[in-house]
């Protein structure tokens, strides 16, 4: 597939019911996520259910800046990227691993979802780079993001976070290792 051929848009309201055909309207991407796992605590998580989670998730592309960007090929969504300053993540502050480095105002990318049709073809990659663009034009110093650091092949599920090759090869260098688990970041 050619990887010029992605296009990539903040997700607001407008485009809500591409992020839905994307996810699927039942699974939410994983497990009924609607990308809400990073930003609440897990007893809200838990508390709202896959349809409060989808509710919670579409008010919040009511209101600025974009909670992240949709990947496009021939105007299909194809993937996603949550992106935003830290502050968003309510989950990463309370977690002994992914808890703040240093005090550098970071934006974070927590999430990676790309349809299994286009995976390893560049999407991921290209919601990257976009990703970067987003936090430079709202001011962020850094960004930051938690991937998983796979020697071997693992399940796909697995690596919503992303993988530590793909924000390698996107410029991020490691600035903490807590356990098994990378920080990495890109200055701007």
């Amino acid at each position: 597939m050619d990887a010029a051929a992605i296009t990539v848009a903040p997700l607001d309201a407008d485009r809500w019911a591409d992020l839905v055909t994307l996810f699927g309207p039942e699974r939410g991407a994983y497990g009924r996520c609607w990308c809400m796992w990073w930003r609440i605590s897990g007893r809200e998580f838990d508390a709202l259910g896959g349809e409060g989670r989808h509710a919670a998730f579409r008010e919040r592309t009511q209101q600025p800046p974009p909670p992240g960007l949709l990947a496009y090929r021939d105007r299909t969504p194809v993937g996603w990227v949550a992106v935003g300053p830290r502050q968003e993540f309510a989950r990463l502050n309370r977690s002994p691993l992914l808890k703040p480095v240093d005090d550098t105002p970071v934006w974070s990318i927590t999430c990676l979802y790309v349809d299994a049709a286009h995976r390893r073809s560049g999407v991921a990659g290209q919601l990257i780079a976009a990703a970067v663009e987003l936090a430079v034009e709202h001011g962020a110093a850094a960004v930051e993001a938690y991937p998983v650091d796979v020697a071997a092949r693992v399940a796909d599920s697995q690596v919503y976070t992303g993988t530590a090759g793909m924000f390698a090869d996107a410029g991020f260098e490691e600035v903490a290792r807590r356990r098994h688990r990378p920080v990495v970041r890109r200055k701007l």
